[in-house]
C-alpha cells in the first residue's frame, strides 16, 4: 500500500447543498498505514499533532502535521478507543481494556475519571465528547468485553449499554440515556442544544438492530437529555464516529467512506474512502483539514468548511 494521494478518489454530490464543500482540486491523502482497526482521532492545535487509537494492537499513535512523521504515542494503551481534547488541552480517552474513561494530564500522568457506576464496572467506554461547561459525556456499549479482540472478554456487570455524563465539579457519573442497544459515536450540535448518538445494534442483530443516529434534546439545565428522534439511518454498513462543521452539517463514518448530512437530516454527499471508516475529526490550523481513520490507515482531506472546535 502506497502513501500520498489516492488514485480514484471521488466525491458524490447528492444534493446541491454539498457543492464546493470539498475543493475541486482537493485529493485524499493516505498519511500512514499499518493498523488493525483505527479509531478515535483527536487533534491538538497547540502542537499540530493528531493522536488516534489502534484498538486490537493495543496502542495509540501520533501524527505530527509539521513533519509528517507517525510514531507510537502510548503502548500498551488498555485498548483505547474514542479520544477527545478537553477545554484545557488534555487528552480524554475511552479504554476498552481498562473499562474506564481517563484523562492524560499535561505532565503525562493519567487520571481515571470513570470506571464504575453505582459500584459496578463499566462495560467498555467507546466514544467521548466534552461539553463547553466541562462535563464529559460518553457511550458504554459492550464491544470491548464481547471477545478478546478489542479488550478482555468478560460478563457485563451493569447488564446494559448506556450513555453517561461526568459532572465537571463533583466527578459524579450519571446515566443520561438508557434506551440504546449499542450506543456508539456521539457529538453535540454546534449550539449544544442537542446530543447526537449513533446506535450500532445492527452489528449483532443485522435484521432488527438499529443502524441510525438519534438527535436527543439537551434539557434546560444542560445536564440531562429529553426527547429524541431518528436523525439519519445508515445506507452503507453502520455509522460509528462523527463530527459537525460550523454550519451544522454532520460528517459521519460509514462502510464506504464519509456520509455528510444537512442539519435537516438529508444525505447531501459522500466522500468515498477505499476502506471502512470508523471515525474522523477536523484539524489543522484552521480546522479545515479532515482526518479520517480508515480500518488500517490514516487519511486526510482539505475542505471548504471548518470543524466545530
Amino acid at each position: 500500500m502506497t502513501f500520498g494521494f489516492i488514485e480514484g478518489f471521488r466525491v458524490e454530490v447528492l444534493d446541491p447543498r454539498f457543492h464546493r464543500i470539498v475543493p475541486g482540486s482537493a485529493r485524499m491523502e493516505r498519511l500512514w498505514t499499518g493498523a488493525r482497526w483505527s479509531e478515535g482521532p483527536a487533534w491538538f492545535p497547540a502542537h499540530q499533532t493528531l493522536v488516534w487509537s489502534d484498538i486490537p494492537n493495543d496502542r495509540m499513535l501520533r501524527f505530527d502535521a509539521l513533519t509528517g512523521q507517525v510514531g507510537t504515542f502510548r503502548q500498551p494503551a488498555r485498548n483505547s478507543n474514542g479520544n477527545t481534547v478537553d477545554r484545557q488541552g488534555r487528552l480524554v480517552t475511552c479504554e476498552h481494556g481498562g473499562r474506564q474513561v481517563t484523562r492524560t494530564e499535561h505532565d503525562g500522568s493519567v487520571t481515571v475519571l470513570a470506571s464504575h457506576y453505582q459500584g459496578e464496572r463499566l462495560n467498555s467506554p467507546n466514544d467521548v465528547v466534552v461539553k463547553s461547561d466541562g462535563s464529559i459525556w460518553f457511550t458504554d456499549p459492550d464491544y470491548g468485553i464481547l471477545t478478546d479482540y478489542e479488550g478482555d472478554k468478560a460478563e457485563s456487570e451493569i447488564g446494559h449499554c448506556n450513555v453517561y455524563r461526568i459532572d465537571p465539579q463533583s466527578g459524579a457519573v450519571t446515566i443520561v440515556a438508557d434506551d440504546f442497544v449499542k450506543p456508539n459515536g456521539l457529538a453535540f450540535s454546534p449550539d449544544e442544544s442537542a446530543l447526537y448518538i449513533a446506535d450500532t445494534g445492527a452489528s449483532h442483530d443485522p435484521e432488527n438492530g438499529p443502524r441510525h443516529i438519534r438527535k436527543v434534546a439537551v434539557t434546560g439545565d444542560g445536564a440531562k437529555l429529553g426527547a429524541s428522534s431518528v436523525f439519519a439511518t445508515c445506507t452503507a454498513g453502520l455509522f460509528d464516529g462523527f463530527r459537525f462543521d460550523v454550519e451544522g452539517r454532520l460528517w459521519s463514518s460509514a462502510a464506504d467512506g464519509l456520509h455528510v448530512y444537512a442539519p435537516d437530516g438529508t444525505l447531501i454527499g459522500k466522500v468515498l474512502v477505499p476502506e471502512v471508516v470508523a471515525n474522523l475529526c477536523f484539524g489543522g490550523p484552521k480546522r479545515n483539514r479532515l482526518f479520517i481513520c480508515g480500518t488500517t490507515s490514516l487519511y486526510s482531506l482539505m475542505t471548504h468548511t471548518n470543524g466545530v472546535g
